[in-house]
């Protein structure tokens, strides 16, 4: 038995040593990329002021719920513009580790069981990296504390200092910026505030469902119930609704989603609220009230003014914040003055496809809101339009600047940044893809199989004839295959020119086949023929 036991080991041994590591691909000619996450999107280390000791808060499973409401509950500073530590032996920073791609990865490292959940660019890093990209010389994650505001002079001064410190990194090149979500928000007030640093270190910058005007439907019940990062079976082991509730309220970041009030929406997103009401007589009637972004600031006021936590046994007051909203008004303004520099280029990849909160309605006919301090305890309902699930088309869109193409993809607002249609968008832009013929605007490929050209003289007249093919590969919009495409489609067209002296004449007639569409490929043939004389 040992002798087989040793046989059969050194088999194992030789057929591991057939087994090499694949040689890792790298494209020396590639230009450096940063990728930007939004809120939520970065691994957040709490570190002990008075020790050193750093633990992970932001994300874990274990003890979630105690260590993010001991180490990131928060009070805004309007003397500062940036929220603080509850805590005061506790400071917030997020690991540079990877070159800054660690942070923004795979948001909990030590999670084995449906990790999937918690990955945020993992999927899109891996793709780069096939693609030859190379951390540290190639590609770059710029990870942040998404609490705070996307205009604070901190962020901006560290996003200024990554910027500098690629830009040496790749040899001087210059930088393609991918953003996704809230990140874009960041990027463009760092585009207003300092484009001259954008202009010196960035060649082009995608985003990915940004909320130009706001997520207004999402932002809504998040600051009237929370929300929560995880759903399914993961979400028991996670942080609460309402423990998250309690630091979105003096989130800066959160107020700057809140729905733009001064976008021509077209259609306006409202707060709705079915109240009951009683009259002098005593009898009571029930009517459903509307209000606008603005006249809503009004409500959360009185929805949340006793609104508490208790924390070291002290209880705090947590109102919805209108310091926290005159800020984020700021912001909204110097994100409306904010323009692309002209040595670089802008692109915007739009989800679409998914029902999106837009107006949120709280109560019904049958059981009216008697008071509104009921409302962060009411399942609110959503009237939805298109976009990702999370930011509405209409928003991700409108971002007023100058584009050089914007792109919609059907795809839910965190599964875009790894949807195999996004990368191949984003590769095309990049120039990762060597590839001519692909169209991201329409998303097509045009591949030509065959070219011959033939030509001749013959009885003095000069003959040209061309044969060409090709394959357009592409999705039906349905999934489906058009009604007609069963149908070969013949079209032809001629015609003839004489000169301006009447001593050359030319004639060309072309005949063009389109075969029926298969499996998403479509044959394409050109026949042409060109006759030209001189007198």
């Amino acid at each position: 038995m040992a002798m087989l036991i040793e046989e059969l080991i050194k088999s194992i041994e030789m057929w591991l040593k057939l087994i090499k590591k694949p040689q890792e691909y790298i494209d020396p000619t590639l230009d450096p990329v940063l990728l930007v996450p939004g809120v939520a999107g970065s691994i957040l280390n709490a570190v002990d002021k008075k020790t050193g000791r750093t633990e992970r808060v932001w994300v874990r499973i274990l003890g979630a719920d105690h260590e993010f409401c001991d180490k990131l509950w928060c009070r805004f500073d309007p003397s500062t513009g940036k929220t603080t530590n509850l805590d005061p032996d506790t400071s917030i920073e997020v690991p540079e580790d990877r070159y800054g791609l660690y942070a923004i990865d795979n948001l909990d490292p030590d999670m084995i069981i449906g990790s999937d959940c918690v990955y945020y660019y993992h999927d899109m890093i891996v793709e780069m990296l096939s693609w030859g990209y190379q951390e540290g010389k190639t590609l770059f994650g710029f990870g942040y504390d998404f609490r705070q505001s996307n205009r604070l002079q901190e962020t901006m001064e560290c996003f200024a200092q990554k910027l500098e410190s690629i830009h040496t990194a790749s040899g001087g090149k210059k930088i393609n910026i991918i953003s996704h979500s809230m990140g874009g928000l960041l990027v463009k007030c760092f585009m207003a505030l300092h484009s001259d640093i954008f202009e010196k270190y960035v060649k082009n910058w995608i985003a990915i469902a940004a909320p130009f005007q706001g997520a207004p439907g999402y932002i809504t019940s998040s600051l009237l119930n929370g929300t929560s990062f995880v759903h399914g079976w993961e979400e028991r082991f996670f942080i609460s609704k309402w423990s998250m509730h309690q630091l979105l309220i003096e989130c800066p970041s959160i107020y700057e989603l809140m729905g733009c009030p001064d976008f021509h929406w077209e259609h306006a997103p409202v707060l709705e609220i079915w109240k009951e009401k009683s009259n002098s007589n005593g009898e009571s009637s029930v009517v459903l009230e509307s209000y606008s972004p603005l006249e809503a600031v009004s409500v959360y006021e009185l929805a949340l003014a006793n609104n508490k936590v208790t924390y070291n046994g002290e209880k705090i007051s947590l109102p919805f914040n209108l310091e926290l909203l005159k800020w984020a008004n700021k912001t909204r303004e110097i994100l409306c003055h904010a323009k692309v520099p002209d040595k670089v280029k802008f692109y915007n990849i739009y989800g679409t496809n998914y029902e999106t909160p837009h107006s949120v309605c709280y109560g019904s006919q049958n059981a009216p809101i008697s008071d509104l301090q009921q409302l962060p305890f009411v399942q609110s309902n959503y009237i939805s339009v298109d976009g990702d699930g999370t930011v509405p088309t209409e928003s991700a869109k409108a971002d007023g600047l100058k584009a050089e193409a914007r792109v919609g993809v059907p795809g839910d607002h965190r599964g875009i940044v790894c949807d195999r249609h996004v990368f191949r968008v984003i590769k095309h832009w990049l120039r990762a893809d060597h590839d001519p013929y692909y169209n991201p605007i329409n998303d097509y490929v045009i591949l030509p199989t065959s070219f011959d050209i033939e030509r001749h003289h013959e009885k003095g007249l000069d003959v040209t004839s061309l044969r060409e093919e090709w394959e357009i590969v592409s999705e039906s919009q349905d999934g489906k295959e058009n009604a007609d495409s069963g149908k070969t489609k013949v079209g032809s067209i001629s015609v003839s020119h004489v000169g301006d002296d009447n001593t050359t004449w030319e004639e060309a007639h072309a005949t063009l086949i389109v075969h029926p569409k298969s499996e998403g490929k479509q044959h394409v043939e050109l026949n042409a023929m060109s006759v030209s004389a001189r007198a």
